[in-house]
């Protein structure tokens, strides 16, 4: 009898295993070296002031991180999957884990797939696809600073809690595409609409991506529109518009992108809705083990009455940097950006716009509008 009981549970056992195809433990550690500075001219006295800052960063080549993910064969054609996704600050441990990255569950199968949970948004795709930078360390564009940028307040940019996600199924001869909509879980009630407070819309996202890859040629459009959670009297709709593609000629690989972002809030009277229109181009050349990455971006922007003044306000960045792989996994890594602005411009380092705050990971002040600034990568990245 115990024999038998035996028997029964191994078979058990077996056929949970056997269910279950696969669960791997996966992540990112990045560290490095950062050195930033920026010259800032005061609006008042004219006089100009530089500030510099040395610090060790995380994620200037892959975004650190540690993760769970799985799949259970349903069988029949569909499948179940997971995935738990969570940042670190391996810098300075001061984060806990929490799966704020991902975490989603899926059903896949022909028709494509259906995903419940906190994931990246569409519009977010293009802006990190076809940068050579992704949107990672001071080579990342100006186009994904100012388009999640805390003055913006687009406070969905990268990702979005409470999503429902379609994709469609990769069979489609290089077609691809999702669809999301993101719930605001507010409750709607009979009052105003127009504040964070009382609107059943704020935190509402809803976005698509659709795009063709086939061989050496990747190319997407996405459109999006959230709607920003502010603490003033205005509603937000953050509007969403970006074209990206790639094209491997084999002894390099060109990028290019162009992007507007549109913050379409409530007006006051003489007021104009702040616009962003940018464009990035860029390039990865393999040498060797490493590969050589370059880029240029550029941001023009038109603000509202409360906005920054000048004629045709714009914010350039140029960065160029190498990666040498050492394994599959272990990569050497240094970058150089530099950035220009035009005309009250206001972005720094790792740009963190408005002239009052500070730019890195520690936040050093500067006074005034910052005129151009200098920033330096260097670090080591090691995948599991």
């Amino acid at each position: 009898m115990k024999k038998s009981l035996t028997a029964l549970a191994a078979l058990a056992v077996t056929g949970l295993a056997s269910a279950q195809s696969s669960v791997t433990l996966f992540g990112v550690v990045d560290a490095g070296m950062s050195y930033q500075s920026a010259t800032s001219r005061s609006a008042t006295t004219g006089l100009t002031s530089k500030q510099s800052q040395w610090s060790v960063s995380n994620s200037g080549y892959n975004s650190s991180r540690i993760g769970f993910r799985g799949a259970e064969d349903l069988g029949g054609g569909l499948a179940a999957s997971f995935w738990l996704e969570a940042p670190l600050s391996n810098d300075d441990a001061s984060n806990a884990i929490a799966f704020t990255r991902r975490s989603t569950v899926s059903l896949s199968g022909g028709f494509g797939e259906l995903r419940l949970g906190r994931d990246y948004l569409a519009t977010f795709w293009n802006d990190t696809v076809f940068d050579p930078f992704g949107t990672n360390g001071l080579g990342s564009s100006v186009i994904n600073t100012v388009s999640g940028s805390s003055a913006l307040g687009n406070t969905n940019y990268v990702r979005a809690s409470n999503m429902v996600g379609y994709f469609l199924p990769p069979n489609l001869g290089g077609f691809y595409g999702q669809f999301q909509y993101g719930l605001n879980e507010n409750v709607k009630t009979s009052a105003t609409d127009t504040t964070a407070a009382t609107s059943s819309s704020a935190g509402r996202y809803v976005g698509g991506r659709f795009g063709y890859a086939n061989g050496p040629l990747d190319v997407a459009l996405s459109v999006g529109q959230n709607i920003a959670v502010d603490t003033t009297t205005l509603t937000r709709k953050i509007q969403t518009i970006n074209l990206g593609a790639s094209y491997d000629f084999g002894p390099v690989k060109l990028f290019g992108e162009l992007s507007n972002v549109k913050n379409k809030f409530d007006l006051a009277a003489g007021d104009t809705h702040d616009t962003y229109n940018g464009y990035l181009i860029g390039a990865s050349v393999p040498v060797g083990a490493g590969v050589i990455r370059a880029s240029y971006s550029t941001v023009r922007y038109n603000e509202g009455a409360a906005g920054i003044t000048g004629e045709d306000p714009r914010a350039n960045k140029f960065a160029v940097g190498y990666v040498h792989n050492l394994s599959k996994r272990t990569a050497l890594y240094a970058t150089v950006a530099r950035v220009n602005n035009r005309n009250d411009a206001a972005y720094t380092g790792s740009l963190t716009a408005a002239s009052t705050t500070g730019y890195g990971s520690t936040g050093v002040s500067y006074s005034g509008v910052p005129r151009s600034s200098t920033g330096y990568d260097f670090g080591i990245r090691h995948a599991f």
